[in-house]
């Protein structure tokens, strides 16, 4: 349990995230020009470094600071795949989709969909986005505070309606540059925490060696064969990167951070930047758990790994650190979870706003449209909570959870999406049937998923209910790229001049000659970034695969 220094400490660090947020709030003075893109996007004028520490900060909630040390804890390193995978996605979007955001000038993800195909396709990425953020962002978060909470003797529910009323104050009165900000500081908290977990559970077991020898070479391998059930090596080549392309390069969620950079080099430098942050939470996340499974296995922890993989981090952190310093950890999982939460706030208040309310109503004032999305938040949040109890049926840890329901959503909008920035063919109509049909049959694996127990056993309902989530993915995009490619081929092609810049074909050539020399230079520092985080990609690929052990 918490000792009164910890509980000090928690209440020191929660003052000092909400002074920071304050600070921010005023920084710019919001109450002498409060607009609702200052509000959603900072103003546009973010730096890299808040950037690449908002990316990282907002994308480590509760699936990876509970589900990553739980799917540790039971399975090993492979879960850490989607992490490293996750750093390439984002060289992706700073190299390849950056440059088409900014150079359109949106202000979210459906608004570029509308720009490249049609109001239909907006609309639909806008409810889409709003029903995954509920079903993967909002009702994981508030479980996993429930989680971290219940913990330490808090009632799981009285735990998580404090982690969404407490993010709640901050996120509705500062916007997103109090969401930047906060997310900056936190970031330091995230790492220095699991830094701490990894230090004392090592010294517990004797050394990085004695781990290595209690957890096996099967735990500390992220190449699993292809029978795998869970992490199997062709779903992770093939499968994992699509739901990482839909997330780090086309989710309002990460992408509202790049739209508020002043210029592309700028956005690319903090993509870059999250990137390298991205290769810690095989670290101070997925490790920890396996530090954990080592530490039952040897009878010097109480867990039971099968049925309590998800308490591995907070009965870790309660069994290994001392008073106030557990605290300090206790504090940052619990503002990794608020940061996590807060910028979906946000990124769903940004969605309600411009590509709903004020779709319907065009004469809608600025202060209006901040309200709404304000308003909007409430009812989310009310649905997330609901679905809380649902989530067990589609897997019994969180980050295998979220990953699952990913899958099922990810692959028509990272078609649309990449193949739109590819070729100018693509079209209005191949859009908006690949998005539809490719939402209703995930939808439908995630319905068969939840009744699996009824089906019968052999049957082809039973076979794409039992397909492993990775796999799945890669048959969705399947379908999905052949009716997106068949009925743009089959339908006429968009005017050329409706597709100025949102293309590859039909980048002006101009563009390439307004660069000046200082650009030059941080594009040349960009590539060198490039070059080392991609060597670092690989290092650990070769390290934890059965060639490097």
């Amino acid at each position: 349990m918490l000792g009164s220094i910890d509980w000090l400490v928690i209440g020191l660090y929660f003052v000092g995230v909400f002074a920071v947020a304050i600070w921010a709030t005023w920084k710019e003075k919001y109450r002498e020009k409060e607009t609702s893109a200052d509000y959603f996007l900072a103003g546009r004028h973010a730096g890299w470094f808040v950037i690449g520490a908002s990316l990282f900060a907002s994308n480590i909630g509760a699936e990876h600071l509970v589900g990553l040390a739980g799917t540790g804890a039971s399975n090993g390193v492979a879960v850490g795949q989607f992490e490293v995978q996750a750093s390439l996605m984002l060289l992706l979007l700073g190299w390849l989709f950056v440059p088409f955001y900014l150079r359109s000038g949106v202000l979210t993800m459906p608004e570029f969909l509308e720009r490249r195909f049609s109001p239909a396709c907006r609309w639909y990425m806008a409810i889409v986005s709003i029903i995954a953020y509920i079903m993967t962002k909002i009702a994981v978060n508030i479980a996993a505070g429930g989680i971290v909470l219940s913990t330490f003797g808090i009632n799981f529910w009285a735990g998580a309606l404090i982690i969404v009323i407490v993010t709640g104050i901050y996120t509705v009165f500062g916007g997103m540059r109090a969401v930047l900000y906060t997310d900056m500081v936190q970031m330091f908290v995230f790492i220095g925490g699991g830094a701490a977990v990894i230090y004392y559970g090592l010294a517990e077991l004797g050394g990085w060696n004695d781990m290595v020898r209690i957890a096996g070479e099967e735990r500390l391998n992220m190449w699993k064969p292809m029978s795998d059930p869970n992490f199997p090596w062709t779903g992770i080549v093939f499968g994992a990167p699509i739901l990482g392309m839909w997330y780090w390069c086309t989710d309002q969620f990460i992408v509202q951070r790049v739209l508020s950079a002043p210029d592309k080099e700028e956005a690319r430098q903090g993509s870059l930047f999250a990137g390298m942050l991205k290769l810690l939470p095989l670290f101070l996340f997925v490790l920890p758990g396996v530090i954990a499974y080592c530490l039952a296995k040897t009878d010097r922890l109480n867990l039971d790994v099968d049925k309590q993989a998800d308490q591995a981090l907070p009965i870790l952190v309660q069994h290994l650190l001392p008073v106030g310093m557990r605290g300090l950890v206790v504090a940052g999982l619990l503002a990794a979870i608020m940061s996590s939460l807060s910028s979906v706030y946000n990124s769903c208040s940004s969605l309600v706003t411009w590509d709903i309310y004020k779709k319907l109503k065009p004469t809608a004032s600025e202060r209006e449209l901040v309200v709404v999305g304000q308003l909007a938040t409430v009812v989310m949040v009310g649905f997330g909570l609901a679905w809380i109890p649902l989530m067990k049926g589609v897997s019994p840890q969180i980050y295998g959870y979220l990953q699952s329901v990913q899958a099922y959503i990810a692959p028509p909008i990272t078609a649309v999406f990449f193949l739109g920035l590819l070729w100018k063919r693509i079209n209005r109509h191949g859009a908006i049937v690949s998005l539809v049909v490719g939402f209703v049959l995930g939808m439908g694996r995630l319905v068969l998923e939840l009744s699996k127990g009824r089906l019968s056993e052999g049957s082809v309902l039973f076979w794409l209910a039992d397909i492993n989530f990775l796999h799945f993915a890669i048959l969705l995009l399947g379908v999905s790229v052949t009716l997106l490619v068949a009925i743009s081929l089959l339908t006429p092609p968009e005017d050329d001049r409706k597709l100025a810049g949102l293309t590859v074909a039909t980048v002006p050539p101009a563009e390439a000659t307004k660069i000046t020399a200082a650009q030059r230079r941080r594009h040349q520092v960009n590539v060198g970034w490039t070059v080392v985080l991609v060597g670092c990609v690989v290092a650990i690929w070769f390290y934890f695969s059965p060639l490097g052990q």
